[in-house]
């Protein structure tokens, strides 16, 4: 799908050195480099915990695999909710809240004791993981400066992969000893980042010259920019199955395929991680250069070549180079995404636009945690996991080619 409309792509290494957008962006990029951590970061006790928990409510794979779908699937809530306040109020106390409500509902999941009210908290934590990565995002990069925000992007973004690192290492250190529930219970900690969003992060300046006055004016803004959503729902909803395909399943892969240890699937997802991270911040760096498409582009290429070691390694050795390579691949793929998709948005709908898009992708993408291990069932992991892989490496790569660009566009300026 090809958008009309101005395309600004500096050619080579041009930079956009325009005013920034704001000051302060080191501390907003903290804040929400450190939101999106720890909202991954309680995502993934619940992946690396799946067969445990499944096993204490006497639940199958594909049963917990439902967890996981539901809470993806009331994302777009929180985005749709936290989106709107933030354009219409602003984009630090929408934050602040959305960090103490899903901590609340992290630690209540650590309580739990009957599978029903498991999977309604894990609903009601998709609302504030939802909620999270719009505000954040659109607060980080109206403040970073425009020939700096792809690095940016990619740090801000590898949040997600320092999370799952963080969530193995928890795993490998607290499981072992005293379960699954204190995991939730450390959990908890976003709620001290929001006395950190209300101390440090100054509002969006951004923000400010382009508020809207009421409810309406928001919402024809909103309405106008119909078909850069629809667009963006398709992108990310493609990079989400990228993302969610070759990550949620796989300590299961290792454990059903492989007969990995608990401590040897959280040892090799955090390597992975490491590998997402690097690649996350890599391939962002690049985009400032050669711009978002293109570095999009070849590392969900590159992704595709490194299928056959990552997921029908013939020995060890190979199966840990293929894991950290996919991670870099996939996350280099996913580092440009904060600064493409919140370039590609008005101003004046930034803190809505982008992060409802992304979540509504991700209600698409919710299905693969489930479809997965129904496929497994007939076949293994390895084939589940590769057969999804190829097609939506090949579907996301070709989507955001002919998508269009505002590589470097100066916010606030129209």
């Amino acid at each position: 799908m090809t958008l009309t409309g101005p395309t600004l792509e500096p050619a080579g290494n041009t930079k956009l050195t325009g005013a920034p957008a704001g000051t302060g962006h080191r501390a907003a990029i903290t804040a929400s480099f450190l939101g999106w951590t720890l909202d991954a970061f309680d995502y993934f006790i619940v992946v690396m915990t799946l067969t445990a928990i499944g096993k204490e409510f006497g639940r199958s794979d594909a049963a917990m695999g439902l967890s996981l779908t539901l809470t993806l699937v009331f994302r777009p809530v929180g985005a749709f909710v936290f989106g709107l306040i933030a354009d219409r109020y602003g984009r630090r106390i929408p934050l602040m809240i959305d960090l103490v409500f899903y901590s609340i509902i992290e630690v209540a999941t650590g309580l739990v004791h009957s599978f029903a009210a498991f999977l309604v908290l894990r609903a009601l934590f998709g609302i504030g993981m939802g909620g999270e990565w719009g505000v954040g995002a659109s607060l980080a990069m109206e403040k970073t400066p425009a020939h700096r925000r792809g690095i940016f992007s990619g740090l801000l973004q590898e949040g997600y992969a320092c999370g799952n690192l963080l969530a193995a290492v928890c795993y490998f250190f607290v499981f072992p000893h005293w379960g699954w529930r204190p995991m939730f219970f450390i959990g908890g900690l976003p709620a001290l980042l929001a006395l950190y969003v209300r101390s440090h992060v100054t509002e969006s300046e951004v923000w400010e010259r382009s508020k809207h006055d009421s409810w309406s004016g928001l919402g024809r803004a909103i309405a106008a920019q119909w078909k850069l959503f629809l667009y963006l729902v398709v992108l990310m909803a493609l990079m989400n199955f990228v993302s969610h395909g070759t990550q949620d399943m796989y300590p299961t892969f290792l454990q059903r395929d492989w007969h990995f240890t608990p401590e040897g699937r959280s040892a090799l997802t955090a390597f992975s991680a490491v590998g997402a991270i690097v690649g996350g911040i890599v391939f962002g760096l690049y985009s400032d250069r050669i711009g978002r498409r293109k570095a999009i582009v070849i590392a969900l290429v590159l992704a595709v070549l490194t299928i056959p070691i990552w997921a029908y390694a013939p020995n060890l050795g190979l199966l840990i180079a293929g894991a950290f390579i996919m991670q870099f691949m996939v996350q280099g793929a996913w580092g440009v995404i904060p600064a493409h998709i919140t370039e590609l948005s008005g101003d004046s709908v930034r803190g809505f636009l982008p992060g409802f898009a992304y979540q509504c992708g991700v209600l698409i993408a919710s299905s693969i945690v489930f479809i997965e291990p129904l496929i497994a069932e007939h076949t293994s992991y390895a084939n589940a996991m590769s057969i999804s892989a190829v097609t939506v490496f090949v579907l996301a790569a070709i989507a955001a080619w002919f998508g269009r660009e505002r590589h470097g566009v100066i916010f606030g300026e129209g």
